[in-house]
């Protein structure tokens, strides 16, 4: 009976990674990447004014 409730402390630990990651994953789908993308396209714009520059 010992060795099926150390077997349970894995069993609990997978549910609530699995738990955990669909909660992190829902809450990912939420927000868009659409600022991070337009601030990195400026940043790559910037950069290239400034070798086509000098």
């Amino acid at each position: 009976m010992a060795a099926l409730v150390w077997l349970l402390i894995p069993l609990m630990a997978a549910v609530g990674a699995g738990v955990w990651g669909s909660w992190a994953n829902r809450t990912r789908r939420a927000r868009s990447d659409g600022p991070e993308l337009d601030g990195y396209a400026r940043f790559r714009e910037a950069m290239e004014k400034s070798r086509s520059g000098s």
